[in-house]
């Protein structure tokens, strides 16, 4: 990557004094030949801009990235971005690449936004030429490193370099510098109900609020708790133990209903066996699984009777 540039630096500077000496040279040249009306342009159409280099591309030869992770750009930011490039220039350059007749951006939208901001007429640029998984890479590394991408439009991306690209979350991991575990619970977050996720996007809740509500299964649930949180302000603990109480009455609900059924059919096991034995017949059950078998009798006789039925069966 080439020298940063800024105020206080000449063209000299930017370009290095050999560069400046051959632009005279050549005006001399235009001079001299104007009298022939033969008058050269040399502007950057002429020949291809040369790749890895830093140079000066004009903002309007450039164009984002369709592909780029990031969808959320703040407006007050990008205006604070391009108050500070009107004083010092633009300290990084863009990284682009050759795409048909313009140059499309690897790296450095918002930079790119905020310099049309600013009244910017060109922008130094580094130019490169990748693959489109690569440019993809590139492209989410830089917007997580810096922290740019809202968690949805992080978890999206990962999503993409795997069901685009194969990649698995362990590579991901290692191009993005994070563990595994991260890319997992970050992917995670694509469970929630889509206008939850909007929400997330929007910053009407928060990534732990979000995490939170993973805890719940139904959608519309989700949403209507994730309208809570908005409309109430609820702190991400608050959530959880909200998810936690939701869940608890759920099991309560459930539970009686379960033990209706299971008396029910307990009971019909027993009515089949007073049936057959011809006498009370009481189950006395400690789980699902275990329990006990009373069987009543009233006199020797009707015992006997009784261990002659059971010795039948074998």
């Amino acid at each position: 990557m080439g020298k940063r540039t800024g105020l206080g630096k000449g063209l000299g500077a930017i370009f290095g004094d050999e560069v400046m000496e051959s632009a005279a040279e050549e005006q001399e040249m235009k001079q001299n030949s104007k009298a022939e009306g033969q008058i050269r342009k040399t502007d950057q159409t002429e020949s291809e801009p040369e790749t890895g280099k830093e140079m000066f591309l004009k903002l309007s030869s450039i164009e984002p990235n369709q592909d780029q992770p990031r969808t959320d750009f703040k407006e007050e930011a990008l205006i604070e971005l391009a108050e500070s490039m009107k004083v010092y220039g633009i300290l990084q350059p863009l990284l682009v690449q050759k795409k048909g007749d313009f140059y499309e951006i690897i790296a450095g939208e918002r930079r790119w936004r905020a310099a049309k901001l600013a009244g910017l007429k060109e922008v130094p640029v580094v130019i490169r030429e990748y693959t489109k998984q690569q440019t993809m890479e590139i492209a989410l590394v830089e917007n997580v490193q810096r922290e740019d991408l809202n968690a949805i439009e992080e978890a999206r991306a990962y999503q993409r370099l795997m069901q685009e690209f194969g990649l698995k979350q362990e590579e991901i991991a290692a191009r993005v510098s994070k563990n595994r575990v991260t890319i997992t619970n970050s992917m995670r977050l694509l469970k929630l109900d889509e206008r939850v996720q909007d929400m997330l996007i929007q910053n009407q809740i928060s990534g732990g609020h979000a995490r939170a509500l993973l805890a719940v299964e139904d959608g519309e649930l989700q949403f209507q708790l994730a309208g809570k949180i908005a409309a109430e302000n609820l702190s991400v603990r608050e959530v959880e133990r909200l998810v936690k109480s939701l869940s608890r009455k759920k099991i309560e609900k459930e539970k009686p209903e379960e033990e209706e059924t299971l008396t029910l059919i307990f009971r019909e096991l027993e009515d089949r066996m007073k049936t057959a034995m011809g006498t009370k017949v009481s189950i006395n059950r400690k789980d699902k699984n275990k329990g006990r078998v009373e069987i009543e009798y009233y006199s020797e006789v009707e015992l006997e009777r009784i261990v002659e039925l059971i010795e039948s069966i074998r």
